[in-house]
Formats: structure tokens, C-alpha cells, sequence
């Protein structure tokens, strides 16, 4: 008996490392085509994108974020960023392969998920779907998302909650379990915290639940850990940031600024109805835009709703980590297109329904469904994702390497971003920040604008990248050296290159 199950073990192992394999392939293969951090693109022209890696770039080289330089995402997001820096000085190659790991890690838990609905074959052969209606969505736009690398992290958590009231409740919690997921939200917490709203359901239903059951000292016992998990993230940047004396430059730049100059929080005067209204249209319009992902998600609210399988606080839990997610995200007012990246985890319950119904099929026919599926997977996100045209653009053509051009001509240069957010320009010619606020960002703060226009009166940098419109004041210090029209879609935009003059 031993011995069989020795033998069970190491054949499990083998299984989840051809698994685990699968999934990296599975996720660098899609991301070659779907992000534009790939190498079959010119480069990742996302402004935020290059922010971060401006700011994570910064860090590596002896600035501490906030303090010396302006951006209003969490510390780890900008870590993860100097890492990929550390391996790719002036590309997103860095970047490219943290996508993949991250990713990797997703599709394992989304095959774990599936795998709780449906046979685990089938649920492997669904990896290379999941990965197309995610990662081809509009909602993931162009590579490099902070809600794109906490995708693992969510996934990871749904599986864990749904794994724990389909097959372990009413027994308490497994206490590592619960500190895992609690170091999880303290992650997101210091990554983009309007994403926190789907970790203060997942421990507050299981403590609920455990309550309800009597086991209340167990239940306490949970969610101290939780916050003990989440204190514990804390801890590195509460050193980093005392170290430097720059505790209030978190605060300010991180909390205060986001919560009340960035977000409509709280500054809305709509009322309960009209906000709700307002919710439910931006629902809407995230349906109709990200309807490779959404129509799994519809698909598996219902089957678990009408599941005799499931019981019923199944049922309540998944709807509500999927509203306090969305609510989270959205109740602050603010909307852009990669914001509802999160929601895509709830994908997986739906291709799990859809393959236990295809079970059988995939039984008889698993060997040639394999490569059909993973191919048609892969021709459908390179249709469906908005940025394959990209990769036509030439590096020569392009108004960054013809830039790039001309700061590297000198020695050392210093660069400005004005009316913009960081275009790229930093990135590409390698250039590192020197200003405060390096670039203009979408927030309404007077005095970023204010020391943007001291930098240019005194010549601070030796060029400045400008969007559009350009104050007067320039023209004092500087010439123009370079204009480029930009056009994606369309829309064009114009970009001027300044330079000091001496």
C-alpha cells in the first residue's frame, strides 16, 4: 500500500510539472501576441506603463519614490518594475518576462478552478482558452497593467475560497491558507488598493460562515491572522520609507492624493438610485467591450445559481466577491478600459461549467482536440486583441527611436515630460528622472503644475518631450529639435522635442 501510493505521488508530481510547464508556454505564447511588451512589437509605447518602469528604474538607482519623484500607484507595483529594469535596461524584455510568470501563475489557478466543475483533462485543454478570452480583451490593453500582475494573486484566492465551501466547510479554515490570502491583500493594498474590496469579502463570508457554526474563537482566530498577513506586506516599506523620512510622502502621494484628488469619491452628489444607475451602466459597456471574457462570467453566475450541485452559500459567495470586486474598482467614479482586468478570474467558473459539459467529447478525442484547441485559442486572441496592427510600426518610423536619436547624441541628458505622462522617451534612450514631477499626470494637482513650469523657465533638463500645446515660456530656453506625428487608430498626436539652449 506503500509503495502505491509512492508511486501515486510521483506520478501526480510528474503530472503538475508538465502542468506547470504548460502553463508557462501557454502564457508566453499568448503574450507574444497580446502584449505589446513583446518582442515581435517595437516596443510598450503605454504611457503608464513606461511611468512605472521610470519609477521602478528611479528606485533602483538610490531615489525613494514619492519623495523625489511623483506617481500615485503602490510601492510593490514599482519594485516589480525595477526588477524588470535590473534585467532589461531600455526595453520591456524585463517587463515581458514578469508578465509571463505572472500569468503562468493565473492560468494554473484558473486550471485548478475549472478543474473544481469539470474533469482535470478538460480543464488543461481550457488553459489555452482562458488565456485567449483574457488576455485578448480590450480590458487588458497594451501589457504591463498593475491589475495584470495581481491576476495571479485573485486567481489563487478564488480558488482557495471556492475549493474551501465546495469541499471543506463547515470544517474551520486552514489557517496557512488564510495568511497566504492575507499577505495577498496586503500586496494589492500597496499595489492599487481600490482593488481590496474583493479581499474584504473573501475573509469576511468565511468568518460569517464559521460564526454561523459556532466556531467563533476559530473564526476570530482566522481573521487576526488575515490582518497579520496584511500588517506583515507592510512592514519592508514602513523601514523604506522611515529610513528615508519619507513616511508622509506615502501617505500624501498614495492614500491622501488618491482618495481625495484622483477619485469622485465622496465628491459625487448622486444619490443611492442614481449612483446604482450609474454602476449598472458602466456594467453594461464593460459587458458589450470585454464580451470574450464577460460571457464566461454570465454563463458561470448562472449554471452555479441553478447548480443543484452547489449550495446555496456556494452560490452567495461567488456573487458577492465578484460584486465587492466591481464595486470596489468602480464606485469611485473613476473608468478606464484596464480597470475591470480583475473581474476576468470569474471567467474560469463559467469554462468550467462549459467543460464538464464536454466531457465526454473530450474523452474520446482528447489527443486531437489538444492542438486544434490551442491553436484556434491562438488565432482568436490575435484577432480579437487591438494590438497585432502595432506590430507593423517600424522602430525607424517611430517617433520614440527618432527621438531617441537625438538626446543620445549627448552625454548624460535630462528629459522633461510636459502635458504628458511618461511617453517613453526615458525608457527607450535609457534616460533616468530628475525632476519631482518628471511628467504631467492625470490628476488634478496646482502645484505640479506650478514646478513644471519653474522647470522650464529655469532650464532644469536638457530636453523636454511636449503632447500637444506648449506654454510660451519654453521658447525662452529652448528650441524646438524634433516634431513627430503619432497615430493609433484614429487618432493623431503631435510630439515636439526641445532642446536647452546653451
Amino acid at each position: 500500500m506503500i509503495a502505491y501510493m509512492k508511486r501515486m505521488m510521483k506520478q501526480n508530481n510528474r503530472e503538475m510539472r508538465w502542468i506547470v510547464l504548460f502553463a508557462f508556454f501557454v502564457a508566453a505564447a499568448f503574450l507574444t501576441v497580446c502584449s505589446r511588451s513583446s518582442f515581435l512589437y517595437p516596443c510598450n509605447n503605454w504611457d503608464d506603463a513606461n511611468s512605472y518602469f521610470s519609477m521602478g528604474k528611479s528606485m533602483m538607482n538610490g531615489k525613494v519614490i514619492y519623495r523625489d519623484l511623483y506617481d500615485q500607484k503602490g510601492p510593490y507595483l514599482y519594485l516589480l518594475y525595477g526588477i524588470a529594469y535590473l534585467i532589461s535596461p531600455d526595453s520591456f524584455i524585463g517587463v515581458f518576462l514578469l508578465e509571463i510568470v505572472a500569468i503562468a501563475l493565473f492560468l494554473l489557478a484558473g486550471y485548478r478552478i475549472m478543474a473544481l466543475y469539470c474533469q482535470k483533462s478538460t480543464a488543461l485543454l481550457l488553459i489555452p482558452v482562458l488565456a485567449a478570452v483574457c488576455l485578448s480583451a480590450k480590458s487588458f490593453y497594451w501589457g504591463g497593467a498593475a491589475e495584470e500582475f495581481c491576476l495571479p494573486l485573485f486567481g489563487w484566492s478564488l480558488y482557495h475560497s471556492l475549493y474551501y465551501f465546495k469541499e471543506e466547510y463547515p470544517k474551520p479554515p486552514d489557517l496557512k491558507i488564510i495568511l497566504l490570502n492575507g499577505v495577498f491583500a496586503g500586496i494589492i493594498l500597496q499595489v492599487k488598493y481600490t482593488m481590496l474590496g474583493f479581499y474584504f469579502i473573501w475573509m469576511g463570508f468565511i468568518a460569517i460562515m464559521n460564526f454561523t457554526r459556532a466556531n467563533w474563537r476559530k473564526a476570530l482566530a482566522a481573521c487576526m491572522l488575515f490582518l497579520g498577513g496584511m500588517l506583515a506586506t507592510l512592514i519592508p516599506w514602513l523601514v523604506y520609507f522611515g529610513i528615508h523620512g519619507a513616511l508622509d510622502d506615502w501617505y500624501r502621494c498614495y492614500v491622501y492624493n488618491n482618495i481625495f484628488l484622483y477619485s469622485d469619491l465622496g465628491k459625487s452628489a448622486e444619490g443611492i438610485g442614481e449612483k446604482v444607475y450609474t454602476l449598472a451602466k458602466i456594467l453594461y459597456y464593460l459587458i458589450i467591450d470585454n464580451a470574450s471574457y464577460f460571457i464566461p462570467i454570465i454563463l458561470g453566475m448562472t449554471a452555479l445559481l441553478f447548480s443543484r450541485k452547489s449550495r446555496w452559500y456556494e452560490k452567495i459567495n461567488l456573487y458577492a466577491l465578484f460584486l465587492f470586486l466591481f464595486l470596489g474598482i468602480f464606485i469611485g467614479g473613476a473608468n478606464l478600459p484596464y480597470y475591470s482586468m480583475p473581474l476576468m478570474v470569474f471567467s474560469t467558473v463559467g469554462l468550467g461549467f462549459v467543460g464538464a459539459l464536454a466531457d465526454r467529447w473530450v474523452r474520446r478525442g482528447y489527443i486531437i482536440a489538444f492542438p486544434i484547441i490551442f491553436f484556434l485559442s491562438l488565432a482568436g486572441a490575435w484577432t480579437n486583441s487591438m494590438n497585432p496592427p502595432f506590430m507593423q510600426q517600424s522602430k525607424e518610423d517611430f517617433f520614440l527611436f527618432k527621438f531617441k536619436e537625438i538626446v543620445s547624441q549627448e552625454e548624460n541628458p535630462t528629459l522633461l515630460n510636459y502635458n504628458c505622462l511618461d511617453a517613453g522617451l526615458y525608457t527607450v534612450a535609457d534616460i533616468m528622472p530628475t525632476c519631482e514631477y518628471f511628467q504631467t499626470n492625470g490628476i488634478a494637482l496646482k502645484e505640479m503644475e506650478k514646478a513644471q513650469l519653474n522647470y522650464i523657465a529655469e532650464g532644469a533638463t536638457q530636453f523636454i518631450l511636449v503632447r500637444g500645446d506648449y506654454p510660451q515660456i519654453i521658447e525662452q530656453h529652448y528650441r524646438m529639435v524634433g516634431k513627430e506625428t503619432n497615430t493609433w487608430g484614429n487618432v493623431e498626436t503631435v510630439y515636439y522635442l526641445f532642446k536647452r539652449m546653451e
